[in-house]
């Protein structure tokens, strides 16, 4: 009799284990709050039976792992995130990193939670991709925008020098309720949000992977909305040059020397031999015009007297940086900005200029020989040269001209960018910044016997 009892009761208490149990006080901490009344922000916030379970549950976990969280670059956002897993430390050796994703978060839920799941990790650096969730949920790109802004001041007052990283939210589809209109609207609207802070750095993530219809590419995206592992691989080469000027990874500059009769024009460690030249007349009059014919023109700051920044770190304007054997050109906060770095030095002689570059999603820049412009961007997406087979997206890539008697044939890996550009007969090597983050190492020239 005594074992049927206690058999009964074992039942009993299996039982009950098995159906929804209430929440206790801590697991309560972490529920979606039944309405929205009193909450921050505008628009949705999901509240599916799957969808509240996965919250409470992720959000528990996190507050078990939070000491050992604490001061990691923390990756906020929806499902997107969450689907990285344990992938992501493994994209990003050597840095400390936190997942912050929750699968069907939207802008208001991530606003929600974010003093408990991020700021209180007092993390390095943030890194924000969220806002397809809004569109399916029939939010306009302007809540999406509005909340973004609220998730921005609660960083900036908890610590305003923490670095955040806004990822465009990816291009999706109409089918999935995410068209490819209202995605572009929402990114706009993202970027008149952070444009001019100087602790966003806004990463342009929508066309690395956009097809020409402005749509998910299903080679990449199977569902059309989460990354497989070659999105996944182009999203962590996009971060990592931004990671290198935050001072989160990269630490140590490479080792090279240059190859005989080559000699360096950046030591690797300031910017001796390099400064502003005056703003010359015809590109003043260049930019008055384009900035007065379209209220999206980059800006043009002009230079009246020559700068010479020799034995130092970083341009007053904090565009031009030597960090750890680089020569970045960093994210304008301005989105575009228009600026040139020269060389002191002037080259009269015939010679040859070797350099390697790596440049952000879209990125826009140059590299001047003697004074005209040779375009060096991220090829791939910014052109001019979109069908080079070597090129390497967001890694590095050697730029090798070749100067003989006033005129230079230009290489990428190896394949020619221009046969036969026109040059003065004198003039410095200068490097121009534009859109996006460009940096540029072992930059050296070897001058060639005359003919």
């Amino acid at each position: 009799m005594r074992h049927a009892i206690l058999t009964a009761l074992a039942c009993l208490v299996s039982a009950s284990a098995a159906l929804p149990q209430p929440p206790g006080p801590e697991q309560g901490r972490f529920a979606i709050p039944a309405t929205d009344e009193g909450l921050p922000g505008a628009g949705p916030i999901r509240r599916y039976d799957w969808f509240r379970q996965l919250w409470q549950q992720r959000r528990a976990e996190w507050a078990q792992t939070a000491v050992q969280d604490r001061h990691a670059v923390v990756f906020l956002g929806d499902s997107i995130t969450q689907g990285w897993g344990g992938g992501l430390g493994a994209a990003f050796p050597g840095v400390k990193v936190a997942n912050r994703g929750i699968s069907g978060d939207t802008t208001r839920g991530v606003l929600v939670r974010l003093d408990e799941d991020v700021l209180a990790l007092d993390p390095e650096a943030v890194v924000i991709l969220i806002g397809t969730n809004d569109l399916e949920e029939g939010a306009t790109p302007e809540v999406a925008a509005g909340n973004l802004k609220l998730i921005l001041a609660a960083i900036e007052r908890h610590d305003a020098n923490t670095p955040i990283v806004l990822c465009q939210v990816f291009p999706s589809s109409a089918t999935m309720k995410r068209p490819a209109e209202a995605i572009r609207a929402t990114n706009a609207l993202y970027l008149a949000a952070v444009k001019g802070d100087p602790r966003v750095t806004y990463v342009e993530t929508w066309p690395l992977f956009a097809n020409e219809q402005g749509d998910a590419k299903k080679e990449e995206f199977p569902d059309l909305l989460h990354p497989n592992e070659v999105g996944y691989a182009k999203w962590a080469a996009a971060l990592r040059p931004v990671f290198a000027t935050l001072g989160l990874s990269e630490a140590e500059a490479d080792r090279f020397t240059p190859e005989p009769g080559f000699e360096s024009l950046f030591d690797g460690r300031d910017l001796t031999g390099w400064g502003y030249r005056r703003t010359s007349d015809k590109d003043r009059e260049n930019a008055k015009k384009w900035q007065a014919s379209d209220p999206n023109a980059a800006a043009w700051p002009f230079v009246d007297e020559p700068l010479t920044f020799d034995g130092q770190a970083a341009t007053p304007d904090g565009r031009y940086r030597a960090i750890a054997g680089r020569l970045v050109v960093a994210t304008p906060p301005e989105y575009r900005k228009i600026q040139q770095l020269w060389t002191t030095r002037e080259l009269g002689e015939d010679f040859v200029l070797r350099l390697e570059f790596r440049a952000t999603p879209n990125a826009d820049s140059g590299v001047f020989v003697r004074q005209p412009q040779l375009q060096c961007r991220d090829y791939a997406l910014a052109g001019p040269y979109k069908k080079l087979a070597k090129y390497r997206p967001q890694e590095w890539n050697e730029l090798e001209v070749t100067v003989r008697g006033g005129v230079a044939r230009a290489t990428c890996n190896g394949e020619v960018l221009e046969e036969a550009m026109a040059l003065p007969a004198s003039g410095p090597i200068g490097l121009e910044g534009d859109r996006g983050q460009m940096e540029y190492r072992r930059i050296r020239v070897k001058v060639l016997p005359k003919p």
